[in-house]
């Protein structure tokens, strides 16, 4: 589950999930739904891998967030479904999507970057929350 909130020019995902692949594959999600208005429209056509080394929780988010939004500004690949794997040699991730369509995807923001201002996950009672701001 995500959810966006309001950061002055900026803005706010807020995303729970059960265990942390778990947050990471949403956090992603949450990042593509800033992107486009509805991810329903985006069809996983191509895969997309990706392997970081291991870091920080919050580092290793603050990457492979960076990482997905840099793909999309190169190659203009909207992802709408992920699957990430964590272990101790960092992360391994999978997204699917297809390239961008103007007459398809309605664009919602211009996501800019990820920032490292309020960067944070933490546990909770049922299992993960974590809160990125993003440069729009």
């Amino acid at each position: 589950m995500h959810e966006v909130f309001e950061h002055t020019a900026d803005l706010g995902l807020r995303i729970r999930a059960a265990d942390l692949p778990t947050l990471f594959a949403e956090a992603a999600a949450a990042l593509f739904a800033a992107i486009v208005e509805d991810l329903n429209t985006v069809r996983p056509e191509q895969r997309m891998e990706v392997e970081l080394p291991a870091d920080e929780r919050e580092y290793l988010l603050f990457d492979w967030l960076n990482e997905l939004l840099y793909r999309y500004e190169t190659q203009h690949l909207l992802c709408n479904r992920f699957e990430v794997k964590l272990d101790e040699a960092g992360l391994h991730g999978i997204a699917w999507g297809e390239p961008l369509d103007r007459d398809r995807h309605a664009l919602s923001h211009e996501v800019k970057a990820i920032t490292y201002h309020a960067l944070k996950i933490e546990p909770t009672a049922d299992g993960w929350l974590a809160e990125i701001i993003v440069d729009i």
